[in-house]
């Protein structure tokens, strides 16, 4: 195994423990607040902060990256990820609703803050360690993103299962626990200073990103918007007013994001490849939004029509979502390491998922109005509104990279003076 295979490996199996972690503790909050009587909105007030935060850490955390090297900034957002969740632990029954809503939206700022250091800088490791071929670059950047969110996936199960057997704080206690581990691995194995570079010197060069950069992370926010609208507070809810039982409701969940997660991972094999890793994948964002958008649409006229059996035609329809949503997010994973350079690649991933998180936050705040204003219906039809909007934005992605432009130039010079 050379270098570059064993950074990639360790850096994954790193994300994947706290990905693990930070799926548990969605499902703890929610499932325990749920319980308490938290309204639909009030479940989302309390993932807001965490989100809003993601956006900051994203673009602080690029730059940190790259100044500092991405080890150390795993180890911070690992750390930072142990504090939130001890100050969870930290909430006390006995305190007034107000209070306890206050301390959970802090903490929960906190491990937004941790989730976005430590995903920008495990994605950045991927551009630093694929080598420049794009056939790599794309399975490297599908396995990674793949692999993540199914395990995300079992963290939503491993949540409900945590918060049912030890109660709220002591799956807490574990969950900082097994991170304290990884944490240890972080810093035992990761070259301290890999991704480290010159890093941008003013807001203004750090926020200068090329046209295909800019354009992407707009549709990352519709994307991640349309996702969150629904999967957030509306589903849950809605299944859980069907009849179903927390376990049925964390399973589904867990399940959606799994499957969605395997097929990210499959996603090389199902879009066309091309030599220059732009001609035949940009067109494949394009078509694959397209046909994302027209999924919700459809749902959301089923679940007016009130057809029978409603939550099962929902979970139906929601997997024909996962399965469109899980390619359009691969690509566009590929993409943004497509269109970054190589030196400040920590700096572009950074940018691009403050986009993403910016759009996770869009998306968890409707999720909690819509749903509270006109059900599941509403939700879905904001689904749909969001998708459309990340369609008409990857229609202007540009075909080729900055880099290829500018060495397409310097050809052209070359052959001139020579004729």
């Amino acid at each position: 195994m050379n270098q570059g295979t064993r950074n990639y490996a360790i850096v994954t199996a790193a994300y994947w423990g706290f990905t693990l972690s930070d799926g548990a503790l969605r499902m703890l909050v929610l499932l325990h607040f749920y319980r308490l009587g938290y309204s639909p909105f009030t479940l989302a007030f309390l993932f807001l902060l965490y989100e809003a935060m993601g956006v900051l850490a994203n673009l602080i955390g690029g730059w940190l990256a790259t100044r500092y090297g991405i080890a150390r900034m795993l180890a911070v957002g690992l750390a930072t990820q142990i504090t939130g969740f001890l100050l969870l632990s930290a909430l006390s029954p006995t305190w007034t609703v107000a209070l306890s809503v206050a301390w959970v939206v802090g903490a929960q700022g906190i491990c937004g803050v941790a989730k976005d250091l430590t995903k920008t800088a495990s994605k950045s490791a991927i551009k630093l360690t694929a080598g420049e071929a794009s056939g790599q670059l794309f399975k490297w950047v599908a396995f990674f993103t793949g692999s993540k969110n199914a395990m995300k996936g079992v963290g939503f199960f491993l949540g409900g299962l945590l918060l049912q057997s030890l109660g709220f704080q002591a799956a807490l206690w574990t969950m900082a626990g097994l991170l304290a581990l990884v944490f240890v691995g972080v810093v035992a194995f990761v070259p301290p200073l890999m991704g480290k570079s010159k890093a941008s010197k003013s807001a203004k060069e750090l926020f200068a990103k090329n046209r295909g950069i800019n354009l992407l992370a707009a549709a990352r926010v519709a994307l991640f918007g349309a996702r969150d609208v629904w999967f957030v507070v509306g589903v849950p809810v809605f299944l859980y007013a069907s009849g179903w039982t927390f376990t049925m409701v964390g399973g589904f969940l867990a399940l959606w994001t799994i499957g969605y997660g395997a097929v990210q991972a499959a996603a090389p094999a199902l879009v066309k490849r091309s030599d220059d890793g732009l001609s035949s994948e940009v067109p494949a964002a394009r078509a694959w939004s397209a046909v994302l958008a027209l999924v919700p649409v459809v749902l959301a006229g089923l679940v007016l029509a009130k057809v029978d059996h409603l939550e099962w035609v929902v979970v139906a329809g929601l997997g024909l979502f996962g399965f469109a949503f899980a390619i359009n997010s691969s690509v566009h994973s590929y993409l943004i390491l497509a269109y970054a350079g190589s030196e400040k690649a920590a700096e572009d991933v950074g940018f691009y998922y403050a986009a993403n998180a910016l759009g996770r936050f869009f998306g968890t705040l409707m999720s909690g109005l819509l749903y509270q204003w006109g059900g599941l219906a509403w939700s879905l039809i904001g689904s749909a509104v969001m998708l459309t909007i990340c369609w008409l934005v990857t229609l202007a992605l540009p075909l080729a990279s900055p880099g290829d432009t500018a060495a397409r130039r310097q050809l052209d010079g070359a052959l001139t003076r020579k004729a």
